[in-house]
């Protein structure tokens, strides 16, 4: 049993510009912002998770997906975050290969693309 069964999520990024950031997570993704807090973290809602920005003057690169996000139609959500700016990553590696900016993983899809910050995002599709 988890001690945390109706607990709110909050994912924290890093951010070097708070306010591109804010434009790109605002205008490019659509999130709903929240607003600003105390501690001088910026919060979106999505769904029934937060995801708070937070100023780090030198960045953080991660080497992996920071935050996914389900989405119901993956190409329909590309275009339209295309249409907004976003650039999506094409890969062709062993085992990991993007046809339209999509990889079939089992059973979803996926497609992977940066905020301004270089935080690696990503969306996703169920396929059952």
């Amino acid at each position: 049993m988890s001690a945390f069964p109706e607990t709110q999520v909050t994912c924290i990024l890093p951010v070097k510009d708070m306010a591109r950031a804010r434009r790109f997570y605002t205008e490019a993704i659509g999130l709903q912002p929240v607003g600003e807090k105390p501690n001088g973290q910026f919060v979106y809602r999505c769904g029934g998770t937060e995801i708070a920005l937070f100023a780090k003057p030198e960045g953080t690169k991660a080497q992996h997906t920071a935050l996914s996000f389900q989405v119901l139609d993956i190409a329909r959500t590309i275009a339209d975050m295309k249409a907004r700016g976003v650039t999506f990553a094409s890969y062709d590696l062993p085992g990991l290969k993007t046809v339209d900016n999509v990889c079939l993983l089992g059973a979803e899809k996926a497609a992977w693309f940066e905020d301004t910050e270089g935080n690696i995002l990503c969306l996703h599709e169920d396929q059952t």
